[in-house]
């Protein structure tokens, strides 16, 4: 039986459509462009949040949803909100406690405010110049509502794997938690995933899941992968999310993304539309 035609890809950002430098490339951009003149539409979903996804709008021509925070928060390009699910209000402080015990720092996103509780910890300006605004500085995170995600933060990638076993422990299927970098540990609500965002993907843009093409570099894109026809692993990806995957590719640090559609995608079809 012939595969279905690809007619969406849909791609991780950090460590996948962007270099370790946060450069969305000119090849990039010109792979999404010949996506388009394919008929192929391009959707983007990320753990950041919508504004810092912002700056990918224009170049790649964004026109569908984007789903920022994993799914948690469902963006039009104007960055008016379609949905948003957010973490049960009774996990907010365990989740917090749990991340705090295990030597993590933590952020919380809440609305449009990107909260920290000491501007200068680690990741927090790396993460300022990523997304493209600060953080507000909070003595405490107590009544904070409508907690999109929480963010456990350190450069002991041991810990932050310890404390994401913990966390899926604790919490079962009442949060989800998955790492979107070695360093960033992300709890979200349990629908708020990027498994979910291909099904919302599917379902708002009216074309089946087997038609979507995911690719994506970290653990928590695999709930993608498996919901999508093709899927395809980053260069840079650990040797556990290759495996799980039917392609990889280059690193993106050498056009893993650009070479990607090039191969994977445009080499299905036939030539795009005479201009």
């Amino acid at each position: 039986m012939a595969e279905a035609p690809i007619a969406v890809v849909l791609a991780d950002v950090d460590g996948t459509l962007v270099t370790q430098e946060k450069v969305l490339t000119e090849r990039a951009v010109n792979a999404v462009k010949s996506l388009r003149e394919h008929g192929i539409q391009c959707a983007v979903t990320s753990g950041r949040p919508p504004r810092g996804m912002a700056m990918l709008i224009e170049p790649l021509g964004l026109t569908t949803p984007i789903s920022a925070f994993n799914g948690g928060v469902i963006v039009r390009p104007d960055m008016s909100v379609i949905e948003q699910k957010t973490i049960p209000q009774r996990l907010v402080a365990p989740a917090i406690e749990l991340l705090l015990a295990h030597g993590l720092d933590a952020w919380l996103y809440s609305g449009a405010d990107w909260l920290v509780r000491d501007p200068d910890a680690p990741h927090v300006h790396h993460e300022a110049r990523t997304v493209q605004f600060a953080p507000t500085v909070v003595a405490s995170f107590d009544g904070v509502e409508d907690v999109a995600k929480i963010v456990g933060v350190s450069d002991d990638l041991k810990l932050v794997a310890s404390a994401t076993a913990a966390a899926r422990e604790r919490f079962g299927d009442h949060v989800s938690a998955a790492q979107s970098q070695p360093y960033y540990l992300d709890i979200t609500h349990p629908q708020a995933n990027k498994g979910e965002v291909v099904s919302y993907l599917s379902h708002a843009l009216g074309i089946p899941a087997e038609q979507f093409a995911t690719i994506g570099d970290m653990p928590n894109d695999v709930l993608m992968f498996a919901r999508s026809g093709l899927s395809i692993a980053m260069g840079n990806a650990s040797a556990e999310v290759q495996r799980a995957a039917r392609r990889v590719t280059a690193s993106n640090e050498d056009e893993g993304f650009a070479k990607a559609i090039e191969r994977f995608v445009l080499s299905q079809t036939g030539p795009g539309p005479a201009d």
